[in-house]
């Protein structure tokens, strides 16, 4: 009964809105007729209802059905279905004319009513749509008398279409806009005044008794952005912005949702747009195997190849609440993906070999690797057993199970080594170069510098040390670093592996150089809170291995483009494979008797190019700051 109910419950709506339009078509014809026929001499008693009547009506019905027009909400009434309303109009006019031919040969029926049919029916059937629409809407206005009053920056399509959202959410009433382009200065939009320039908000705001700003223009550039914030931030108010539409289509954001700004919206960073059919080409139906997947780039290396096709993702990993983690996250958001998980050190031999007899991948990423400066200069063994000897392990179990693609994921501070990091990556480097003679495998290698919110990266640490009321610390007021989102990072290892040749070397554009001072300055503002009056800045000093500034390129590498403009192939710079063996050789044994004397040695033979910055021996290095190079350049 409950069944019946609930149905009968779902189609009476519907059925008073089919009664409707059958009444405004009866209306419309019988009125149209009485009109044209009042206009003569002799008057003509024409009855309201009649065949000819019911064939209308059945025609135009028909039509209203075969068109969807009952498939439309008139709750949210726009202009396309005005539109489709004027489309089902036309079309139940030729149907009329036929039924109405074949009938009585269109006896009666004066040619004014036929062309003057579709305009009126549109018009009687699209405006009780509308106006019902507008009373809903304005009764959502008024259901909160305490709605937040919020002026929206940027009168284009996003800050039209936010103002309808908010008044569908009824806890937020739009008081007007603020907008840079000239031609709007006191136009209106959707009812609300165009009432200035972006840079007015501080004088405006007042005015309107503003309580809240939110930001309306996704697709402006950082330096653009970090001028709208900085206005906003003078007026005291909390502001929140739309988001980008690639966080919609990616499902970080949901829409009509307002979000905070992220320090990633001012880092200078411009939109990315890998070449996803190259990508999804080489991806496709592919198994592919990451070492370190549960890490921050591991992770998501795996959720970008589960979005793009590929069929089976073998998860090694050595921390067990990270696989889990990552492997619950693949089940749930990709059901049709087969995961593998296996727990492990992928520098043990015996765990990699297992994993790729396990899945037999195409492809293997080796995200896995220690990568804190400051921890390594200490922990020399466990750098070099992870960076170089577990990278030898799984590239020759990789070569050995004759897998199509290797990428080793390495860093910028493997361009001019000074720290233990840098210097056992760029060692990693050598490593896949020396075994570049494989025929069956393509050997490729992806820098990149830091990644924004990776665990142990500087912006977890400010976020943390601002909740906890500061005060911030900064190494020292000049030193930069190349940052982008961990996200872009991965589409770009993967576009880079998907246009790879053999024992390849590519270097991403990292943008410009950020202070991170500046950074430090610009997340206390976005806390909502004062550098050096709320939040203290304290600058500790350059920790151990640690540079002023990093360098992306190296001198002795020649760069030249290739098919994306963001990523540049380096010409690798030559190794001697047998000098390479006998040093991992060596490193193995010195690492088994834990010599870090024997270990520190043998990297400084194998990376000659490596100078620890705080060597007593030389004057401490400082990068030079390299910026990526321009396309005209790469074409000589």
């Amino acid at each position: 009964m409950s069944a019946w109910r609930i149905r009968v419950g779902a189609g009476l709506p519907r059925a008073a809105i089919v009664a409707h339009d059958l009444f405004m078509v009866w209306l419309c014809w019988a009125g149209l007729n009485q009109f044209r026929y009042s206009m003569e001499i002799v008057s003509l008693d024409l009855p309201f209802w009649s065949p000819e009547m019911l064939l209308v009506l059945f025609a135009q019905g028909l039509v209203f059905w075969k068109v969807g027009l009952y498939r439309g909400v008139w709750r949210f009434a726009s202009l396309p279905d005005l539109l489709n309303i004027l489309k089902a109009s036309l079309a139940g006019l030729l149907a009329i004319v036929l039924a109405l031919f074949l009938y009585n040969r269109l006896d009666l029926v004066p040619r004014s009513v036929l062309v003057l049919y579709p305009i009126v029916l549109t018009a009687l059937l699209g405006m009780p749509r509308l106006l019902y629409r507008t009373w809903k809407d304005h009764g959502l206005a008024r259901t909160d008398k305490a709605a937040l009053r919020v002026l929206i920056l940027g009168a284009g399509q996003a800050g039209e279409t936010l103002v309808r959202d908010l008044r569908r959410a009824g806890a937020y009433q739009p008081v007007g806009f603020l907008d840079d382009a000239a031609k709007l200065r006191g136009s209106y939009l959707q009812g609300l005044p165009v009432l200035g320039r972006i840079e007015d908000v501080g004088k405006v705001a007042p005015e309107t008794a503003a309580k809240l700003i939110v930001i309306a223009m996704p697709s402006i550039d950082a330096v653009a952005m970090r001028r709208v914030v900085e206005a906003c931030e003078r007026t005291g108010l909390p502001f929140r912005t739309v988001p980008r539409l690639d966080d919609l289509l990616e499902g970080r954001s949901l829409p009509g949702e307002l979000k905070e700004v992220a320090i990633e919206d001012l880092l200078g960073r411009q939109p990315m747009k890998p070449d996803w059919k190259s990508i999804r080409g080489w991806l496709g139906g592919r198994s592919v195997l990451v070492t370190g997947a549960g890490g921050s780039i591991g992770s998501e290396l795996c959720r970008q190849c589960a979005k793009h096709g590929a069929r089976q993702i073998t998860l090694l990993e050595i921390d067990e609440l990270a696989l889990i983690t990552i492997e619950a996250e693949l089940r749930r958001d990709f059901p049709q993906i087969e995961c593998v998980p296996v727990l492990g050190d992928c520098g043990d031999p015996a765990v990699v070999r297992h994993a790729l007899e396990r899945s037999r991948p195409d492809a293997v990423f080796h995200a896995a690797a220690y990568k804190h400066v400051p921890v390594l200069e200490t922990q020399l063994r466990e750098a070099i057993r992870n960076n170089v000897l577990a990278t030898e392990t799984v590239l020759k179990e990789s070569l050995q199970a004759g897998v199509g693609t290797f990428v080793l994921i390495s860093t910028d501070k493997a361009v001019d080594p000074a720290n233990v990091l840098g210097a056992s990556k760029r060692l990693g480097e050598m490593v896949c170069q020396s075994m570049a003679d494989s025929l069956t495998t393509r050997l490729i290698t992806v820098r990149f510098g830091n990644v924004l919110d990776s665990a142990g990266s500087v912006v977890p640490l400010f976020r943390e040390q601002i909740r906890s009321g500061g005060p911030i610390t900064v190494t020292d007021e000049e030193v930069t670093r190349y940052f982008m989102t961990i996200q872009e990072a991965c589409q770009l290892i993967l576009q880079a592996s998907a246009i790879g040749s053999q024992q390849a070397i590519y270097t991403l554009d990292m943008g410009e150089p950020v202070p991170i001072r500046l950074l430090a300055e610009q997340m206390i503002r976005l806390a909502g809170k004062q550098p050096g009056r709320d939040i203290a800045i304290v600058y500790t000093g350059l920790r151990p291995g640690e540079k002023l500034h990093e360098t992306l390129f190296h001198a002795d590498e020649r760069y030249r483009p290739t098919a994306h403009p963001k990523i540049l192939q380096a010409e690798a710079r030559e190794v001697v494979v047998e000098r390479i063996n006998g040093i991992c050789a060596r490193l193995r044994e010195a690492n088994a008797r834990y010599d870090l004397e024997a270990l520190a040695a043998l990297l400084r033979e194998a990376v000659p190019e490596f100078v620890p910055a705080d060597s007593p021996r030389l004057p401490r290095r400082v990068g030079t700051v390299v910026a990526f190079p321009e396309r005209v350049s790469r074409r000589t």
